[in-house]
């Protein structure tokens, strides 16, 4: 078998704070004397469940105690760069990093000066790691409606600029998807790419909503469109991709283990697939291990997993030249002989 860290590959699902190494939030939390609780110390990776409020509020709980630690723009462009080294480090070629502005503006100067921030940050790390980079800015769906509108027209202010996509995230069964309509039609409007989170905590009727009503052309999850054969006719026939992240699915007990992530039925009915790694922070598991993983639980072979990479480049706004240079390593990374 050929060594999946040296697959080229893109990374379409990240989030920001949850992309960051557990040596650094441990070194950020002692600096500043921030007592972080022993699921983040001791206990590291916690043990989550998100199938009832309570698992949902412990994870999000856990996670917001590890944005806490970010206090200055040092921290930031520390994460941006750790985040891109990760990545190259398991083959990445090209990165799109979520973040909401609204959870870091108060501590950064506002929600504009925090994203002018990381796009510094993201050029840096560009630069020093050779990653491509980009952003996808989220709105919160536990937020009104109205916050959402705002972000994107934020986001909307950046597009072409560093920003290329608009997300929903938080946990799924919050709020009234459709009343975020308004918020991704701007988006839509300045040629930003839709990727709503769906399909993960809840089933089809919300990947239906997802693309009914905020016209998504990428599903953050979206694995569990596999349960409904004309949904995913559906998404096949439309070219939306899905951002499937295996660890974090387990962990949060959408599946009971990694056999049961329905990624073949995926494959099979032709749906392009984008693995990603979710949070790293609180699953313990980046880049390269979605491909291992997938691997030992389906039995897949390099001319399977060649083709997911190759997807996850095709679903991303990567640029031409970035594109056909990871598409042709690809090409070269299944030619060689395994080790």
């Amino acid at each position: 078998m050929r060594d999946l860290h040296a697959l080229p590959k893109a990374h379409l699902h990240l989030h920001f704070t949850g992309s960051m190494r557990h040596s650094t939030l441990l070194e950020l939390a002692e600096r500043d004397g921030i007592r972080l609780p022993d699921a983040l110390v001791s206990q590291w990776p916690p043990q989550l469940r998100a199938d009832d409020e309570k698992g949902w509020f412990r994870f999000q709980r856990l996670y917001d105690i590890a944005r806490s630690v970010l206090r200055t723009e040092d921290d930031v462009r520390r994460l941006v760069l750790e985040a891109a080294e990760d990545d190259v480090a398991d083959g990445g070629r090209w990165l799109e990093i979520q973040v909401d502005p609204s959870g870091y503006g108060a501590r950064f100067g506002g929600i504009t000066p925090f994203v002018d921030l990381v796009l510094d940050a993201v050029r840096e790390a560009s630069a020093r790691t050779g990653l491509g980079i980009a952003l996808v800015i989220a709105a919160n769906r536990t937020r009104h409606p109205l916050d959402a509108r705002t972000l994107a027209r934020l986001a909307a202010q950046y597009a072409g600029r560093g920003v290329v996509g608009f997300g929903l995230s938080n946990d799924e069964r919050r709020g009234e998807t459709g009343d975020f309509a308004p918020a991704f039609a701007i988006a839509e409007r300045a040629g930003l790419l839709l990727v709503p989170h769906g399909g993960e905590l809840r089933g089809p009727e919300h990947v239906r909503t997802c693309l009914d009503a905020l016209h998504a052309g990428r599903l953050g999850h979206g694995v569990r469109a596999a349960e409904d054969p004309a949904l995913l006719e559906r998404i096949v026939e439309a070219g939306v991709a899905l951002e499937v992240c295996p660890v974090s699915n387990v962990a949060l007990g959408v599946y009971t283990d990694l056999t049961s992530v329905p990624l073949p039925v995926l494959l099979e009915a032709g749906a392009t697939v984008a693995l990603g790694a979710d949070d790293p922070l609180l699953f313990g598991s980046r880049l390269a291990a979605q491909y291992a993983t997938m691997r030992a639980a389906h039995d897949l072979d390099d001319e399977r997993l060649a083709e997911l990479a190759r997807m996850s480049l095709r679903a991303s706004r990567a640029p031409s030249d970035v594109l056909a240079a990871g598409l042709a390593d690809i090409d070269a990374w299944l030619a060689a002989p395994p080790a």
